[in-house]
Formats: structure tokens, sequence, C-alpha cells
């Protein structure tokens, strides 16, 4: 039990980092982008690019760091990665929802999301096929932590829930300490009345494409570096990033982060007592529990 517990904080980590940017556009644009998921192929396989750059121009940095099969290059690649996805979610919504939502409803968005998200995933497959890739080819030992209940913790693992804490650590201090946070806390509790208030709406819903395109950047280069790339993450990832936002309350970023955990942890301990083929299916009951008893979520506003 407790490894399974482990196990889903680890990918409650993960999924919580991919909801936070999904439940800000979900809340501020009133749809709901099933594209998004991608966002975690997109930083996935640039950083893989980037890696395999940096290596050849800089060899020195392409040894393993410490106990980690992380090597410098990857780190500096995973920083390159999430700049590129925050900017391909900008001109996503540029090239498709910006002009969908000036023209039509929301439902229309929901129709293209479909579509942006199939033309994504294929762009990935017919560049880097569609065969299973990791990082590093090295053996990557786990630590017994414990011999009674059996724990075995890689130190991958560890790494990567450090730095998705990290990650929202910072996010949390901007959201609370800048004026750029009270500013986005604001559009998305009451995007007109932030308009009145001298807020720009399109400068705020810019940042939250950028913001969120580099946490999903950050989570599929995590994910993929303790498991696997396969062109398939993002899709794989659409209902768990949906049911973390869903019961954590749309527009909420501590929701979301609190949602992811709990899909996670979820998923991990239902391993205990269902065949590893049900697993998928858990985020889908999720959704289902919380819309029966609070269907707003944890942390969401009534909007009855």
């Amino acid at each position: 039990m407790i490894q399974n517990l482990v196990d889903g904080v680890l990918t409650g980590s993960i999924i919580s980092l991919g909801a936070i940017g999904l439940t800000l556009i979900m809340h501020m644009l009133r749809f709901a982008n099933f594209s998004y998921a991608e966002l975690l192929g997109i930083g996935a396989y640039t950083a893989l690019v980037f890696d395999k750059l940096l290596a050849v121009l800089f060899p020195a940095l392409s040894g393993k760091i410490g106990a980690l099969t992380l090597t410098g290059t990857l780190a500096l690649s995973v920083l390159l990665a999430m700049v590129v996805a925050g900017a391909s979610a900008v001109v996503i919504d540029a090239l498709v929802f910006k002009r969908i939502r000036a023209k039509a409803d929301a439902l229309s968005m929901v129709f293209a999301s479909f579509g942006v998200a199939l033309i994504l995933r294929n762009v990935i497959t017919l560049i880097f096929g569609q065969k299973a890739q990791l990082y590093s080819n090295d053996i990557a030992f786990a630590i017994v932590v414990s011999r009674d209940p059996l724990l075995l913790i890689k130190p991958d693992q560890v790494f990567v829930l450090l730095a998705a804490l990290v990650l929202m650590g910072g996010l949390h201090l901007v959201l609370t300490r800048t004026t750029f946070g009270f500013a986005l806390r604001a559009v998305a509790e009451n995007p007109v009345l932030a308009q009145v208030s001298g807020v720009r709406l399109s400068v705020i819903v810019t940042s939250v494409w950028l913001i969120g395109g580099a946490l999903s950047a950050a989570a599929g280069v995590f994910y993929a570096l303790t498991n696997h790339l396969s062109p398939a993450m993002g899709h794989n990832f659409v209902l768990p990033v949906f049911a973390a936002t869903i019961v954590g309350g749309i527009g909420s970023v501590y929701g979301a982060v609190l949602g992811g955990f709990i899909v996670g942890i979820a998923s991990g301990l239902a391993l205990m007592v269902l065949p590893s083929g049900y697993i998928p299916a858990m985020p889908f009951l999720i959704i289902l529990f919380v819309l029966m008893l609070r269907p707003h979520g944890l942390f969401g506003e009534d909007q009855g």
C-alpha cells in the first residue's frame, strides 16, 4: 500500500502541473480545451531534441547529475522546452481559438480543440514515429527505503517530485506576492470587473497560456524521465488533467494542485484492488463522484 501511495503522489504532482493552466484557461475563456494535454508531448519531445543538440554542442554537460539519469544538457533542455511549449500555446491560441471565440460560441471552440489535439498528436508521430523513446538508456536502480513494508524509490522520482513542488511554490509566490499575480487572480475571479479596474485582459490571457504551456511541458518531461516518451502522452493525460481540474474546482489553482494529487493517489491505490487495465477509468469515476457530491469542485464557486 505504501508503494502505491508513493507512486500515486509522484503521478499526482505531474497531473497537478498539467492542470494548473487548464483550470485558468477554462475559467477565463469558458471552454473545455481538449488539446491542452498535448502540450505535455510537445514539451517532452522538444526537450529530447534540445538534449541531443546540446550534447553535441556541449559534451562536457552530457554527464549524469549524481545518482540521477538526468544530465546537465537535459536539465537545460527542460527550461528551453518550457519556453517552446509556452510559446506554442500562445501561437495555437492566436491561430485557432482567438479567431473562433471572436465569431462563434464556446461549443465551437471545444470542437476545434479536438481537431487541434489530433493535429498536434499526428505531427509528433510523423516527426518522431510511434515507437516509445527514452531520454537515457542507463538503468535507473531503485533505492530500498523500507523492507517491511517494501518501499522502493528511484532517485529520478525524488527529483521529479521536488522539482514539481518547487514550480508550484514559485507559482504560489507569483500569485500572492506580485502585481501580476494579483491581476491574474482578479481576472480569474471576475474578468469584467478586472478590466474596469485597468487590467488588460489580452495580456493576462496570453500570460496564462505561457504559464500553462510551460508547466505542462515540465510535466511532460518529468513523466518521460520516470517512464518513457510516446506520441500518445497527451491523449493519456487528457482525462486525469480534466479530472484534477473538476475535482479542485474550475478557476482554482490550488484546487487544481490538490485535485491532481487526489487523482494520482486514487489511481495508485486502485492498483491494489483492480487490474491495471481498469486504472485509466479511475479519473472518469472520480469526475462522476465529484459531480454528484459537489458539482463546482472542492474550491470552485457555486454558479447556481
